[in-house]
């Protein structure tokens, strides 16, 4: 895959979780400040996505954040970001932050991440884009998750290629090597209307 300029990460924002976490999502900022890489996600300035955001800025990187205006006015946006885009709905958040992302990288969260996980890996499965999607499974999180896309393909609700809809990477050192291996994305269609 070609250089990849922008990366959507999708994590939660809890500050109560294990440090492990917490750690990862800096290790995750200053991977992407030292390639370059613009940090597209959900604006917030806690927990995982705080800290994420800290270390891109921290690292002088880019960072964009996509709230809509009922989170900004009941939650705190984070406020170094190098743009805050604020949209009327979750709907239009994740559309935005689609179109501004060349790869998707999961790390771990809770229902909103869980949420947005599950709808680019459908997006995907629906052929409405070929953008990569890195599942990092620090610590073993997203076992849980595995094993019931496990079952969802035993149980013949999803085909088993549907299981490469995405990648699962055990740490961050894997996520460079998994970008360059992934194909030029190929599609272009928008994903207006879905």
């Amino acid at each position: 895959m070609k250089q990849v300029s922008a990366i959507c990460v999708y994590c939660g924002s809890s500050n109560r979780v294990d440090p492990v976490y917490l750690e990862t999502a800096k290790q995750v900022g200053s991977l992407l400040a030292e390639q370059k890489i613009r940090l597209i996600f959900g604006g917030g300035g806690v927990g995982l996505m705080g800290a994420v955001a800290d270390a891109v800025l921290d690292g002088d990187g880019e960072v964009i954040g996509v709230m809509p205006q009922f989170l900004e006015d009941i939650e705190v946006a984070h406020e170094r970001v190098t743009e805050l885009v604020v949209v009327d709905s979750m709907h239009t958040r994740k559309q935005k932050m689609f179109d501004l992302s060349d790869a998707f990288l999961v790390l771990p969260g809770g229902y909103g991440t869980l949420d947005e996980m599950v709808e680019i890996i459908t997006w995907k499965q629906l052929h409405r884009h070929d953008k990569p999607v890195l599942i990092v499974n620090v610590a073993g999180y997203w076992n849980p998750f595995l094993r019931l896309i496990d079952s969802i393909i035993e149980n013949r609700f999803a085909r088993p290629k549907d299981g490469e809809l995405f990648t699962v990477l055990s740490n961050i050192e894997e996520i460079l090597p998994a970008l360059a291996r992934a194909p030029e994305p190929t599609l272009h269609t928008a994903l207006s209307g879905i």
